[in-house]
């Protein structure tokens, strides 16, 4: 295939208009290889599978987790004038918002060839659109170093219920799809949120047993003990943030699918114990995350997989003085959004970074001291929601046109679904 027809593309994807993708955006499911074997829809797919190339491939993750440049922390309160609001957690920005910039969310995904991690959110701005144009092509170009191959060959998931929803086991994770698993660290969330309500004067007592937390009030001078926020409220307060993450970063796949001409959707519909890897079954592993049992836990508590992605609190740190600490370093050690050094969007980067307070002994003390009441009364920190957490999921996969053309009005699919195979696995034979 000629270059200029690779370029082309590659255009046409960054030409796509947002309208048309906004509008257009549809689950679409059945994918080359499928079968739904019975009901009004009984087809069975007279193709083969089709995997996505690693261009198509990479142009999702792009999408989904991509460093887009850096975040702006444009953000003013009285309490801290002159000083800027310390709240982020990193230092760039990716293609999906977070809550005050905090990003505790990573990316895991799998397809034919294996399952890999996609880490991003301390990576820095691969991109600036300060001094470069940042397209499709320089997005995959910068990122392609960011995914890190975890065991070769398909995560294994059973088509069948537990593991996945009954609707969902004719289409998930099939063959020649892939599937991409963001995952967010409710526990770092959690601290970040303690670090907010302390630098805004607030703290937390426990509802649950209806009691103070003892030794807050000697901080008196630094958060209000005498109305304190319920635990669970504060708690579900990081679950609701970190959810919003990971349901942003499906969105921006499933957009950029239509406009590539890619099938697939977001969803929920597989178990999350199963897919983190506390299925109870051996021959399930899914991401391999440790997980603990407690007597007085409903359900078991993944906690991260070592040395891939740990939740910041115990086992992985001695106690929760040492993951807040670890937290502040995220943020006020070099790289982090705080840190002199670390390159900005400002005119002065530098001075911007730099008129951040940082933590002090008191503070950090201040949210060590509820972080380990939580983990020493409950047992795991958060307390009453999971330490990491995954919700929802987007499948990629190349469609079947002729499903849609047999049961389906005009219509069902964009002309970017028309025309992919053509443009697409040129392209890539290409490179």
């Amino acid at each position: 295939m000629p270059e200029e027809d690779f370029e082309t593309a590659l255009a046409e994807l960054a030409d796509f208009p947002l309208v048309e993708a906004i509008f257009g955006r549809r689950s679409r499911r059945f994918a080359l290889g499928d079968e739904i074997p019975d009901g009004p829809l009984a087809y069975r797919s007279r193709h083969e599978p089709v995997p996505l190339t690693d261009l198509e491939r990479m142009l999702v993750l792009s999408a989904m987790g991509g460093t887009t440049g850096w975040h702006y922390s444009i953000t003013r309160d009285a309490r801290y004038a002159p000083h800027v609001s310390n709240y982020a957690g990193a230092a760039a920005g990716r293609t999906f918002p977070s809550a005050a910039g905090i990003h505790t969310a990573e990316l895991f995904c799998t397809d034919d060839s294996g399952l890999y991690f996609f880490p991003t959110r301390d990576a820095g701005a691969l991109v600036d659109p300060a001094v470069e144009e940042v397209t499709p092509e320089l997005l995959v170009e910068r990122h392609r170093e960011r995914l890190h191959l975890l065991s070769p060959g398909r995560l294994h998931l059973p088509a069948e219920e537990p593991y996945l929803e009954g609707h969902n086991t004719w289409c998930v994770n099939v063959p020649g799809s892939l599937l991409v698993i963001p995952v967010a660290d409710i526990a770092q969330h959690l601290i970040a949120i303690l670090c907010f309500f302390a630098q805004n004067g607030y703290a937390i007592y426990d509802d649950v047993n209806g009691r103070e937390l003892p030794g807050l009030a000697e901080f008196g001078g630094l958060v209000d003990v005498e109305e304190p926020f319920p635990l669970t409220f504060t708690e579900q307060y990081a679950l609701t943030e970190a959810t919003a993450e990971l349901a942003s970063a499906c969105y921006a796949g499933v957009l950029v699918l239509q406009a590539m001409g890619l099938g697939g959707w977001m969803f929920d519909g597989i178990d999350r114990f199963a897919m983190l890897g506390a299925s109870g079954d051996p021959d399930v592993p899914g991401l391999g995350f440790r997980y603990d049992e407690d007597e007085r836990w409903p359900t078991p508590n993944p906690t991260g997989r070592e040395g891939v992605f740990e939740a910041l609190c115990p086992p992985r740190y001695r106690d929760m003085a040492a993951a807040v600490e670890a937290f502040a370093e995220r943020k006020f050690g070099p790289g982090g959004p705080f840190h002199r050094d670390t390159p900005g969007a400002w005119t002065d980067s530098p001075g911007f970074r730099g008129s951040a307070l940082v933590h002090d002994a008191e503070f950090k003390a201040c949210v060590a001291l509820q972080a380990q009441y939580v983990l020493d009364t409950f047992g795991k920190f958060p307390g009453t929601v999971p330490t990491v957490f995954i919700m929802n999921y987007v499948q990629a996969h190349h469609l079947d046109l002729d499903f849609y053309d047999r049961f389906f009005k005009p219509g069902a699919y964009l002309h970017t679904h028309t025309t992919h195979m053509q443009k697409w696995h040129a392209a890539e034979a290409q490179t």
